[in-house]
């Protein structure tokens, strides 16, 4: 298990568009261990591999208080959204940023589990929201792309900003 280097926005490999996991084995399993070591690390409650720079269709997703409920998505597939609601995202690879992002309030959710068996599962409100927000990533997606040129514009200015400061 290891803590791996999360990309930041705009980095061009956040766009990439995950490959199918077509054999869940130890290596995955071992990607899965990792990627919930630096998804509590950040500290977040969920992680894409595509954020570690692993184009692979696996998430990590830990809404506890307590950050002991680990569950893992390999190959997650909505079925169905029902509903709207509107929370306020963040995420590892757009640090200190924030905005509200309206999606589906209600999902049916089909995947495979860390053994590789498959499941499905209902999820609403923050699980829901966290679920779709994951799996865009999956999908090279960004939260910020629900926003508003202006403000991705920005968004991108005080990131690079901030990572020529920090070099």
């Amino acid at each position: 298990m290891a803590i791996r280097t999360i990309l930041h926005y705009p980095d061009p490999r956040l766009r990439q568009v995950a490959q199918p996991v077509t054999k869940v084995d130890d290596e995955i399993r071992r990607l899965v261990d990792d990627m919930a070591d630096t998804m509590y690390a950040a500290p977040g409650i969920g992680l894409a591999a595509v954020q570690i720079n692993v184009a692979l269709r696996v998430v990590t997703i830990d809404i506890s208080e307590t950050h002991n409920a680990l569950q893992v998505f390999i190959n997650p597939q909505i079925l169905q959204r029902d509903g709207k609601q509107v929370f306020e995202e963040g995420c590892l690879s757009v640090p200190g940023i924030y905005d509200e992002v309206e999606r589906a309030q209600h999902i049916v959710l089909r995947a495979l589990n860390r053994d590789g068996q498959p499941f499905e599962l209902e999820a609403s409100g923050l699980f829901a929201t966290c679920i779709q927000h994951e799996i865009d990533h999956l999908d090279g997606k960004v939260f910020v792309d629900y926003l508003s040129r202006l403000k991705q514009t920005r968004i991108r200015k005080k990131l690079e900003k901030q990572e020529r400061l920090a070099m």
